[in-house]
């Protein structure tokens, strides 16, 4: 007799007896797959069904927030991310691509956490003497960190509770299967069962949850998306494998501000904090060669400069090519036809190349201007000065728009030894003018292209 099998969302969950081209639920293009049928075995009700039975509702004013706890991972740029610290009773999803470093950066916490707590870290992957040996290279050897190397939820959740660990690391989620599901690990069904039961182990029990998350080829987290609505933070770790910076960025928090963004450095014993990113990515920047601008983005509440280089060539054929790494790529393309129509530069019949330093990807309407002068710097063959970073957004009739949290991107500036910026004419608010920075004011991108090139 055939296997029944269903159709599900990858990013919904949704649930179709036949194939479909579009999802009827989220709307999404080709996510469906096909899985066999969700059966689950004739069993007692679990213990999470269990406690739940007992709960009754509370008027809002009786509940007490006064006991949140927070505690510190040992690594400061996590703890910016996390919002200030790991809650205790929180559930983290840590996702990337292969290779790198998420297995590497829990394990580096492992070592502060043991200190004043018990850790039990479960991998799926790897058996526990590779752990060891990693945990060996990082100088990871407390008595308080346990390993388990099992994928069997039932199993994972009864060393738990015999265990009582304060923190527990889950390597990776899609290695895990529930025993009361009959489909195989990985599927959208166990990983959507098994990421419940972590939520109401940490949350019923106050156990710290890390659970680490594999990307599929978009750079999302694998699975269905209501994976990233049912835990509290969602953590991605970003970076080229052939470059030695990540960048761990926050893009779901219940305890903390959003777009948080922490740097690391891959080393031979493992992940360093860079404290200082915007040093870190402008040096070696050239000085005195045309296509390259700085600018200041707010990543959270930090203020990071990034370095914008651009290359515009004759193109050789009818339509000039376009490419963009770091930058949005319609809005690279918005800017090149505001350039020429406002800027009055015939950039339509040049192949435009836009790159950003570091790995940063900017998605910060802030930026708009330093791109617009390396594009233009580029394509006259004339450098900017050096001392020179630029700070607006360019609409699509060339005007300058005031940005947010000037005030902070430009002491970021001036910290860094630049000593002129670029700024729109008209702020809103009160603006202070740092001591040795000189601010040129600007209406639009001719009186901007003028006053510099």
């Amino acid at each position: 007799m055939k296997a029944k099998t269903v159709f599900y969302c990858t990013e919904c969950g949704n649930e179709t007896p036949k194939w479909v081209g579009k999802c009827p639920a989220c709307g999404s293009w080709n996510t469906m797959v096909e899985q066999p049928a969700e059966t689950k075995k004739k069993t007692a009700p679990t213990a999470a069904v269990r406690s739940g039975g007992g709960r009754r509702p509370r008027p809002i004013t009786e509940i007490e927030t006064s006991d949140e706890l927070r505690f510190s991972t040992g690594l400061s740029e996590l703890d910016r991310v996390l919002g200030g610290g790991a809650v205790q009773g929180s559930l983290v999803l840590v996702g990337g691509a292969p290779g790198i470093g998420k297995s590497t950066l829990m394990l580096q916490i492992c070592d502060n956490l043991c200190r004043f707590s018990k850790v039990l870290y479960v991998s799926g992957e790897e058996s526990e003497r590779q752990i060891k040996l990693r945990a060996e290279r990082l100088g990871v050897r407390s008595q308080s960190l346990y390993l388990l190397a099992e994928t069997d939820l039932g199993e994972i959740l009864e060393a738990i509770r015999s265990l009582r660990p304060d923190v527990v690391i889950v390597d990776s989620i899609q290695t895990m299967f529930s025993g009361e599901l009959t489909t195989s690990p990985g599927s959208v069904g166990q990983v959507k069962e098994c990421t419940m039961a972590l939520m109401q182990l940490a949350k019923g029990e106050g156990i710290t949850v890390f659970v680490i998350g594999h990307v599929n080829k978009e750079g999302s987290i694998a699975g269905p998306k209501v994976l990233e609505h049912i835990v509290d933070c969602v953590l991605y770790f970003e970076g080229e494998p052939h470059m030695s910076y990540r960048i761990l960025r926050s893009a779901k928090n219940r305890f903390g501000a959003t777009n948080e963004i922490g740097v690391f450095e891959m080393a031979d014993s493992g992940l360093t904090q860079v404290p200082n990113p915007s040093e870190t990515l402008l040096a070696g920047r050239p000085l005195d060669t045309p296509g390259t601008c700085v600018t200041c983005v707010m990543e959270g509440v930090r203020p990071v400069l990034a370095e914008i280089q651009a290359l515009l060539a004759p193109s050789a054929y009818g339509n000039g090519r376009r490419t963009s790494n770091g930058f949005d790529y319609n809005r690279a393309m918005l800017l090149l036809a505001v350039l020429e129509k406002r800027g009055g530069l015939l950039v339509s019949g040049c192949d435009a190349y836009l790159n950003v330093i570091g790995g940063l990807s900017l998605d910060e309407p802030a930026a708009d201007l330093a791109a617009v002068i390396a594009m233009a710097s580029s394509f006259r063959d004339k450098p900017v000065p050096g001392t020179l970073a630029a700070i607006g957004e360019v609409g699509l009739t060339g005007e300058l728009r005031s940005v947010s949290a000037l005030g902070q991107r430009l002491s970021e500036v001036r910290r860094l030894g630049f000593t002129q910026c670029l700024i729109p004419a008209r702020n809103s608010g009160k603006l202070t003018e740092p001591d040795g920075l000189q601010l040129v004011r600007v209406r639009n991108i001719r009186e901007a292209l003028s006053a510099i090139l």
